[in-house]
């Protein structure tokens, strides 16, 4: 087990940093790269191990995919061209990879076994396995389809009406992904709108979907086209270098090129209701794949605030290191109805306060969240990311407002959407 000491006591940060690729859109890009017919240049992708773990299974699949450094070229087969794999779809750490490959080998007429790691391994998959069940697709596994690895045999599909039982954008795109390779027309409904990636690439691919409110409808059969796509900054990466410059006294991080899409802009909401100095210029370019811009956050005091109900979707991924945000702010911050946090890479409720509390964070987990009482300044300790990534990150941004050594186990879990991560967070310290 690695172990990294992290830097601790900085005086401030400051500089402008570009962070990698949104990973969501990589994934995707690569996804329908390969479904469409012709070919499809991907720049600023994430070169960080979920998204080459998708470009590896489809690889497996038969698609040619060239890829040197963020720039990646994938000829096209279109929904007909995918072969049957020869060994198993090994997925690594992504939930996005198998969820969203499941809702795509759900119409192949081929076999396939997809498994992953151990946490991939923990991960519930019946939320997209019953839905593709319905559909006509034949899927088996651990516990009945609940648990990896995880068998499909795919083939002629019926196309479904779903209410979404869970906010949950992989299980959305798993269910349009084969309604596009169905019969008749798809339509998912959703209580809270989830990011919308799926529904974007469609289109930019030159397919069609209507979208309706919450409702979201696709026409199987449909053919793509390739077509090149620039990867805006991931706003999920950005979060974390937007919580340090806030908490770290006289710091201003200037953060260009990110994902500005409205179903993944919680944060800045959750920011500037805990009053935080954060300016946003949109890009007028229309070469990125989605709206994006400059974010600059300078250091400022913060107050608590509630964070629940529909803003949940568009912050899930940025609520462990929103944790850290209101550790420092002056109230109590109730975070609720974000269950989903118990099923990501690890269970995010409990392993954050966990790890928090050890540096001397106020916070106490609930059912469906945290309450953090603000204004403890947080001490040393070892703390662990519990090959969880975004925790990994989180806990490097609290070793900078430590005031005692802070020493971090599973730094390597960065690397699944972050390799770069300790080069341009160093790059901003200055002192």
């Amino acid at each position: 087990m690695d172990t990294v000491s992290l830097q601790t006591k900085v005086k401030s940060l400051r500089g402008t940093i570009e962070v990698p690729g949104d990973k969501s859109i990589s994934h995707r890009a690569v996804m329908f790269g390969a479904l469409a017919e012709g070919t499809t240049t991907i720049s600023h992708f994430l070169p960080g191990e979920d998204c080459l773990s998708t470009i590896s299974c489809f690889r497996q699949l038969g698609v040619p995919i060239e890829r040197v450094g963020d720039s990646v070229k994938v000829t096209g087969r279109g929904f007909n061209g995918l072969s049957e794999p020869s060994e198993l779809l090994d997925v690594g750490n992504s939930g996005t990879t198998i969820r969203l490959m499941l809702g795509i080998l759900a119409g192949q007429p081929f076999h396939a076994v997809l498994a992953g790691d151990s946490s991939i391994a923990q991960r519930p998959m019946t939320r997209v396995v019953d839905p593709l069940r319905v559909m006509g697709a034949e899927i088996d596994g651990r516990k009945k389809g609940e648990r990896t690895p995880l068998s499909i045999r795919g083939g002629s599909l019926s196309s479904i009406n779903y209410e979404m039982p869970v906010a949950s954008a992989q299980v959305k795109s798993a269910i349009l992904l084969a309604g596009l390779q169905a019969e008749g027309v798809t339509t998912v409904k959703e209580a809270s709108k989830t990011r919308d990636h799926t529904e974007r690439m469609i289109a930019r691919f030159g397919g069609e979907i209507s979208v309706n409110g919450n409702e979201v409808s696709v026409r199987g059969k449909q053919r793509f086209t390739g077509t090149t796509i620039k990867v805006p900054g991931d706003i999920s990466s950005a979060a974390f270098f937007m919580v340090a410059a806030a908490i770290i006294p006289e710091s201003e991080v200037t953060l260009v090129n990110v994902g500005l899409n409205p179903t993944r802009t919680g944060i800045l909401d959750v920011m500037l209701a805990m009053g935080a100095d954060v300016t946003v210029v949109p890009d007028s370019s229309e070469e990125n794949a989605e709206p994006a811009g400059t974010i600059i956050v300078r250091s400022s005091q913060l107050k608590g605030t509630e964070i629940g109900g529909g803003l949940i979707p568009r912050l899930i991924d940025e609520l462990p290191v929103i944790s850290l945000l209101a550790a420092h702010a002056e109230g109590t911050t109730v975070i609720k109805d974000a269950q989903e946090l118990k099923v990501k890479e690890t269970n995010r409720i409990d392993t954050v306060a966990g790890e928090l509390s050890k540096l001397g964070a106020d916070i106490t987990p609930t059912d469906d969240g945290m309450i953090i009482n603000g204004g403890s300044r947080l001490t040393g300790g070892s703390v662990s990311s519990h090959g969880d990534h975004r925790i990994g990150m989180m806990l490097a941004v609290a070793g900078l407002a430590s005031a005692g050594e802070v020493t971090l186990e599973n730094p390597e879990a960065i690397a699944v959407s972050y390799p770069q991560f300790f080069e341009h967070l160093s790059s901003l310290v200055q002192g």
